[in-house]
């Protein structure tokens, strides 16, 4: 909203009739990746499995400052990475991703996150994704309603996770 208002007394300035509502509509839209704050009136319509989906992964990182730069820290269960799986909200959004491409539609997604463990909470105080590690909770977050569903969103028990890089991502290729 800001940088919309801003744009517009920068092409009022030169003289150039504004439609505000247009100019909002076309601002480019970065999305969201981190859903927290489920409770928000804004995310209960994505709250149920027609818009869940799992989101794999192996490891996950959160930035750490470390000797004044901000440095990727990867967590996982163990260094053989098993595939785990963040609770993900998908949907079908119009909106300006980028200046150039101007408006589109496209299936986007963001994962939900919840208070840290221990092992994150040391490098990112304030939150870390909701993470599924068995197939039994797969099951519930793709099938279930909210009410059951919102059960997975705690964090993962202190000690199950540890960090198993630190600095740009550099995983060896697989074995032939």
């Amino acid at each position: 909203m800001d940088a919309t208002k801003k744009r517009a007394q920068k092409l009022q300035a030169k003289g150039t009739a504004v439609d505000f509502k247009e100019l909002l509509r076309m601002e480019p839209d970065s999305g969201t990746t981190n859903i927290r704050n489920v409770g928000s009136a804004h995310w209960k319509r994505w709250l149920g499995p027609e818009h869940s989906c799992l989101v794999p992964f192996t490891s996950f990182s959160e930035y750490d400052t470390i000797d004044g730069k901000k440095v990727p820290v990867w967590f996982a269960p163990d260094e053989g990475r098993p595939l785990l799986a963040f609770a993900g909200l998908w949907t079908n959004w119009t909106s300006v991703r980028k200046t150039k491409e101007g408006e589109i539609t496209a299936d986007v997604y963001g994962f939900l996150t919840c208070e840290p463990n221990v092992e994150v909470k040391r490098v990112h105080p304030t939150a870390m994704p909701v993470t599924l590690t068995s197939e039994n909770e797969f099951d519930i977050w793709m099938r279930a309603p909210w009410d059951e569903a919102k059960a997975l969103q705690p964090p993962l028990a202190d000690g199950t996770l540890e960090i198993v890089a630190r600095g740009e991502n550099e995983d060896p290729a697989p074995a032939a």
